[in-house]
């Protein structure tokens, strides 16, 4: 019988590890729109008149976005907007455009909130002896995403980041909950995976086979946790679960429960 001790617990990011809700997208990309645009601007870059290049830029990330739909494949926004950019005659470094990146996640930055206690909560999991790592389907670019983990004080605690632009397959595809316990050197059975979607996270982990728990967000209000795995209010409550889970015997760690 499988001994399931958790050894390693991986978490979604939006809506998991950090919150952003319910946003008002159009007033968010505008934002980011004005920002980048006076940055190119501000460097004697030929960006045109704002409202086509926010019009071209709107077009361009609905194209892909609908593209990344039909195949299951996230695209690298940073890339696409060098390729798009550079046609257009805009001549950036590498610092620059990654700069250029974060202006425009930067509206989205300023909405996310995280719970209170949130780096304590990872400190005590990191105490457990726990590897941490974050499974995210993304089309931003890690130095976004990292830059931001930073100012919200919670990279130093993820050992192991995945970034779906970055392979060929997104979650639900189980492809990636293989590669995320491959690099992070545990044995599937021993990873707790903690999401807010039903669909993209908890299902496709528990197929994979991992232990999974739903944190409650409003992504998944009123609907029923699938077999398998159980639900939490708040991050808080992942160190007493898991000191819970480990605690048991082989043959009562049929299933996670609370």
């Amino acid at each position: 019988m499988q001994n399931k001790r958790i050894k390693a617990v991986l978490f979604d990011l939006g809506e998991t590890l950090v919150k952003f809700g319910k946003v008002n997208t159009a007033g968010l990309f505008r934002q980011g729109a004005k920002l980048t645009f006076d940055y190119l601007k501000s460097l004697g870059q030929p960006v045109g008149a704002f409202r086509f290049y926010c019009w071209r830029n709107l077009m361009s990330l609905r194209w892909h976005y609908l593209l990344s739909n039909l195949t299951g494949r996230d695209f690298n926004v940073l890339e696409l907007s060098k390729k798009t950019g550079e046609k257009r005659g805009i001549r950036l470094t590498e610092d620059q455009w990654r700069h250029f990146a974060w202006l425009w996640y930067e509206p989205l930055s300023r909405v996310a909130q995280t719970e209170p206690g949130t780096a304590e909560t990872l400190r005590k999991l990191k105490k457990l002896g726990l590897k941490l790592g974050i499974v995210s389907n993304t089309f931003v670019n890690r130095s976004s995403l990292e830059k931001h983990l930073e100012q919200l004080g919670l990279l130093e605690f993820f050992s192991l980041r995945l970034y779906s632009y970055e392979f060929d397959f997104r979650k639900p595809n189980i492809g990636i909950f293989n590669v995320a316990a491959r690099r992070i050197g545990e044995a599937l059975e021993n990873i707790l995976f903690v999401g807010d979607r039903i669909d993209k996270d908890i299902a496709p982990a528990v197929k994979s086979g991992m232990q999974a728990v739903l944190k409650e967000a409003y992504t998944n209000q009123g609907k029923k946790t699938p077999a398998g795995a159980c639900k939490i209010n708040r991050l808080s409550e992942l160190p007493e679960l898991i000191r819970k889970i480990n605690s048991q015997s082989p043959r009562q760690q049929t299933t996670v429960s609370v």
